[in-house]
């Protein structure tokens, strides 16, 4: 029994891996078939008209790239902060495990929470309004615990000899910090960053009460104003457009851009690793 508990393990996971590929491969057929007949130049570069029945997604392509850029502002600087001084100052105390219990509970909140926070802090409590900058904050709260997670237990695959070194050199423990621990560990950090922001550039219930519409008429420029953003416009494609039958190419073209989006974040996090990976050999 015992030399076949690795043969029925094995098969196990080779099962749910090839059951999991499977329907990965089937979900992005059905998007690739019907998705990519709509995809054209035009239909980046444009605006919608004609009730959105017509033209492109250049404006909820735009609102995307904007809200993740300010995602990225928000949150990537407090994140990483968080997480050096959690992982390297904070003395292990009960306050720092209730704090850090407190971050892992916060990365499973529903993300429609966070969009009905974002919308009574940033939207009504600092008068915000609809706009931008508030969805961007909005997420940029999502993305932190994340953020926070990653980029620690990224720090925490450093050896504490290799501290120790920097220190018997007569480095201060920020120089130690900043020269040799930031650097080993940046792999990690640079992956968990792009991945939390790929999710963000994906999510719609945080951004439905903060700032996104139905239709803007121009490409998204004032960060102080509503803008269009490819998941919320699928949705209103898929969902809620009067002529559902007629927007269907439409919204699988959007699908596929998102999913295309998300794929290039995804592999851009797994070149950086690689290439972090490559020059510390």
């Amino acid at each position: 029994m015992k030399k076949l508990t690795p043969f029925i393990e094995w098969g196990t996971l080779l099962f749910c891996t090839g059951t999991v590929c499977f329907y990965l491969f089937v979900i992005l057929f059905d998007l690739i078939s019907k998705g990519a007949p709509s995809i054209s130049w035009e239909f980046i570069s444009t605006q919608p008209r004609a009730g959105m029945t017509m033209g492109g997604i250049l404006p909820a392509i735009t609102g995307t790239v904007l809200l993740t850029i300010i995602t990225a502002i928000v949150s990537v600087p407090f994140g990483i902060s968080c997480a050096i001084y959690l992982n390297e100052y904070a003395v292990d105390s009960w306050l720092t495990r209730i704090i850090r219990a407190c971050i892992r509970n916060l990365s499973g909140v529903p993300s429609i929470i966070y969009g009905l926070f974002g919308l009574a802090l940033f939207v009504q409590g600092l008068h915000m309004g609809t706009s931008l900058v508030s969805a961007g904050f909005t997420l940029g709260l999502l993305s932190l615990p994340y953020i926070i997670t990653t980029t620690e237990e990224a720090l925490r695959r450093i050896p504490a000899s290799t501290r120790e070194a920097a220190l018997a050199v007569g480095a201060t423990q920020f120089e130690s910090i900043r020269d040799v621990v930031i650097p080993a560990a940046l792999p990690g950090i640079l992956t968990g960053v792009v991945l939390t922001l790929s999710r963000a550039a994906g999510e719609t219930a945080p951004i439905m009460f903060t700032g996104v519409a139905f239709y803007i008429n121009s490409p998204a420029g004032n960060i102080n104003q509503e803008f269009m953003s490819l998941p919320y416009h699928l949705y209103m494609l898929a969902t809620q457009h009067q002529s559902i039958d007629v927007v269907r190419p439409l919204a699988y073209g959007t699908a596929l851009v998102l999913i295309m989006v998300v794929f290039i974040l995804n592999l851009t996090a797994f070149y950086i690793r690689y290439k972090h990976s490559k020059n510390d050999r």
